[in-house]
């Protein structure tokens, strides 16, 4: 083999061996955090089959209450189909704080950010003996900015199913003075044109204790586990959330039939 054909060969070969192995892998980055979530929640009959239903969170993160985190506010209307769906579709206006690392930038930002949304949400209810089984197909499409001043709002939108069961431990059907078990987890999807490397928004497990108080007020404290994706695809956030919750029902037709039957809290 002549010498220039050699020297050719040993310079060629290394770089084709090098194109031919597979790209580096971007390593998956975590951050852990901790979040506290307070929430009432209230469906008013207005109609036989017609409900009121609004929610209304406050939200701190970070060693659970050492930052503001979110003020969530969810209004809708409900109808009763039957006793074993229904439906509800509204408006959200969520308000975010920014979060602490933004105040190392050098580019000005909002220190609060709005959303607006629509929503549409399908329940439908399964009886096990005496616990209940619920599911819970939500979609949203949210108008989102960044927190940068001059962020412009961009459409996406969400898909949501939600699994739950609640399961009363010292009667045997939901009433006054019923202690329950309350167990859900929820797989959160979005899709839109600024989506690209995280499909996959969240998955939150929860697992709480519940007190009916009376027919018009309940109670519930537990703790979710949020594994979230960011923006980047490789990002996530690894969150232990507190939630503690009221949820508030009444009435106000004259007839009160058919009687309101117990009513979770998502």
């Amino acid at each position: 083999m002549k010498a220039p054909l050699l020297f050719l060969i040993l310079i060629v070969s290394p770089l084709v061996a090098l194109s031919q192995e597979e790209p580096e892998q971007e390593e998956r980055i975590t951050s852990r955090r901790s979040e506290l979530w307070n929430g009432l929640y209230t469906k008013y009959r207005i109609g036989e089959k017609l409900f009121y239903y609004g929610e209304y969170h406050l939200r701190t993160r970070d060693q659970l209450v050492q930052n503001m985190g979110q003020i969530y506010l969810r209004f809708g209307l409900s109808y009763i189909i039957n006793k074993n769906l229904e439906i509800t579709g509204g408006i959200v206006t969520p308000f975010y704080w920014a979060p602490p690392e933004y105040a190392d930038q050098e580019l000005p930002y909002d220190k609060i950010v709005n959303q607006f949304r629509f929503w549409q949400q399908a329940l439908f209810i399964q009886s096990l003996g005496k616990a209940k089984l619920y599911h819970q197909i939500r979609t949203e499409q949210r108008w989102r900015r960044d927190y940068y001043v001059g962020s412009p709002f961009e459409l996406s939108y969400r898909w949501r199913y939600k699994i739950s069961s609640y399961i009363p431990l010292n009667s045997y059907k939901f009433q006054p003075g019923t202690y329950f078990l309350s167990l859900y987890n929820e797989v959160f999807i979005q899709t839109g044109k600024t989506i690209i490397r995280n499909p996959f928004e969240d998955n939150r497990a929860f697992v709480g204790l519940g007190y009916i108080l009376n027919e018009n007020i309940q109670f519930q404290v537990g703790y979710a586990k949020s594994w979230q994706q960011r923006d980047s695809g490789i990002n996530y956030n690894n969150r232990d959330l507190i939630r503690f919750s009221v949820y508030h029902n009444l009435d106000f037709t004259r007839k009160k039939k058919p009687p309101v039957d117990f009513q979770p809290v998502f």
